[in-house]
């Protein structure tokens, strides 16, 4: 026995003066709308429903003005009706019109629309035919979005302008309040936001970061899954963190799209609405298409920076080892000589004046020798952090009563402000590295008389610590600090003053810090005064 037919949904509205609506506009594919002279509404089809947003029994009755009319259109809406109503000239009646309107959840949709009038036995009634072209209109448009990014890339002269203007052009043309692009840095094992197009007006308080760890948020899980990702609902999205500071900016819809080259993953391109939206292919695969090219562009500059850099670097890794090698082992042949040409008249103090000479010079290549072997350990992904129950404050405690004989050299005040106990998890190797670099850092850039301040406190959230080392030494320029964590890097201000060092100390401190899921970064200076501060979050529990 075959099933009965379903009852064909009702378009015509109770009372309405439309009381036989054919069956063909219960099934059609567009929103059919019939409207009274008055503008009210006296059919509405399940189409209608799908494409407003509006249930039939919300809609029936209802001026239609209020349901899908956009605020700064009504008045022009009234006083077309009522010339049309009075019989006046219809210059819209039986054209196809492409118009704004308002969808039940507050946003606004291109849709396509034809309109036409019917004399009834009570009345003149307006039929209305209508469908959505979102997805037309993006298509359309987005030849301009490739056009303009083709030529921004052309015309970049780095990677990172490339960056600003893709997601310009994709935020301006397209529409969407925010558009990211991340790189994978393989470095750090972190992402970092190469370039982010936040539409004027838009808060994206809580939102708006510059790095993310591998997995983390929407382009974490591009980066991850190496395929295209689609959020339809950042509100639902509630294993995010991120999702959820979207939601509370207004953002509501998400799409990323991977930046690959054949097996590799260079980033995401990430988009944001402020629309829930339902997976949409042709949108995926227009986004597809654009994050390719500008992944191929990526990685050609990629090569050619590579090449620069490698340049740059040999350069740079020369200059230090014949100033930071060299040196060192002047001063230790130098003075074995005079240590043995004048053993037989030197008195005890002078004999341990001289070993002490030497002893200081070959610690400080021994010094240089470990930072080599961890850049070395870095560069291969091989640096081992071995994490266990620690305290944070002891491991301080014993880096500033080891660095106590060369403080007391240049008369430093060291003002320590810790608790009894910082419990974490980490390794404590590795953290008295960190301490021991900042510390000596600090010593040797802040002249005699000056002041290190330490301090270290629980965070607001009870599961992080906040450490941080200031002195009152000679500062980091502004244009030396986006390069502060570079290998092999020393600020002018250090080279102009002929201050030893290999550059090398904050790469590995920073690493160390970021294997511990924790940050590391430069205070902005307090006006144009001296001084550096080193801030570090750490979390207090393994992750």
């Amino acid at each position: 026995m075959t099933p009965p037919e379903p009852e064909p949904q009702p378009v015509a509205c109770p009372g309405g003066l439309l009381h036989d609506s054919p069956a063909v506009l219960a099934v059609a594919l567009q929103a059919y709308i019939a409207i009274a002279a008055t503008g009210r509404v006296l059919a509405w089809n399940p189409a209608a429903e799908t494409t407003f947003g509006f249930t039939h029994a919300e809609a029936c009755g209802r001026p239609i003005e209020e349901l899908i009319i956009p605020v700064r259109f009504r008045a022009a809406h009234r006083a077309g009706l009522g010339r049309l109503a009075a019989g006046g000239p219809g210059r819209v009646l039986g054209r196809r019109l492409t118009l704004d309107a308002l969808h039940a959840n507050g946003h606004e949709f291109p849709i396509e629309m034809t309109l036409t009038a019917t004399d009834e036995s009570a009345g003149l009634v307006f039929h209305a035919f209508a469908h959505d072209v979102t997805t037309a209109q993006r298509a359309s448009r987005f030849a301009d979005v490739e056009a303009a990014v083709a030529r921004g890339l052309a015309e970049a002269d780095s990677s990172t302008a490339a960056a600003a203007r893709v997601v310009e052009a994709l935020g301006v043309k397209m529409g969407w309040p925010v558009v990211e692009l991340w790189r994978v840095d393989d470095d750090r094992q972190l992402l970092t936001c190469a370039a982010r197009h936040v539409a004027p007006g838009r808060q994206v308080r809580g939102f708006a970061l510059d790095e993310l760890d591998r997995g983390t948020g929407l382009p974490g899980r591009v980066c991850a899954d190496a395929v295209a990702h689609w959020i339809p609902d950042l509100s639902a999205d509630t294993g995010s963190v991120r999702s959820r500071a979207a939601a509370r900016n207004g953002l509501r819809v998400a799409v990323g799209v991977p930046l690959s080259t054949g097996a590799q993953t260079l980033g995401a391109l990430c988009v944001y609405g402020d629309r829930v939206e339902d997976p949409e292919d042709t949108l995926t695969g227009l986004l597809g298409g654009l994050a390719a090219q500008v992944g191929q562009y990526l990685e050609r500059r990629r090569a050619e920076e590579l090449t620069v850099e490698l340049a740059r670097t040999k350069d740079e890794f020369l200059a230090m080892v014949t100033h930071e090698l060299r040196n060192p082992l002047a001063v230790i042949t130098g003075t074995a000589a005079l240590f043995d040409d004048e053993l037989d008249c030197l008195t005890i103090d002078q004999q341990r004046h001289y070993l002490r000479v030497i002893n200081r010079n070959a610690q400080r290549l021994s010094v240089m020798a470990e930072d080599l072997l961890d850049l070395a350990r870095l560069e291969s992904g091989h640096l081992a952090v071995d994490p266990t129950d620690t305290d944070l404050c002891a491991i301080i405690d014993q880096a500033v009563q080891a660095h106590a004989p060369q403080t007391a050299d240049k008369q430093l005040t060291v003002a320590v402000r810790l608790p009894e106990h910082l419990e974490l998890h980490a390794d404590p190797h590795r953290l008295r590295q960190v301490a021991d670099n900042l510390l000596g850092n600090a010593i040797k850039y802040t002249p005699a008389g000056g002041t290190i301040t330490i301090t270290a406190a629980l965070d607001a959230t009870g599961e992080g610590i906040t450490w941080s080392i200031s002195d009152t030494g000679i500062g980091i320029p502004p244009g030396d600090r986006p390069r502060l964590f570079r290998r092999f890097y020393r600020a002018s201000s250090a080279l102009d003053r002929r201050i030893p060092g290999t550059g090398l100390g904050l790469v590995i401190t920073r690493t160390i810090i970021e294997r511990h899921h924790g940050t590391i970064d430069l205070a902005d200076s307090a006006g144009a005064g001296p001084g550096t501060t080193f801030t570090i979050e750490l979390p207090t529990k393994p992750r």
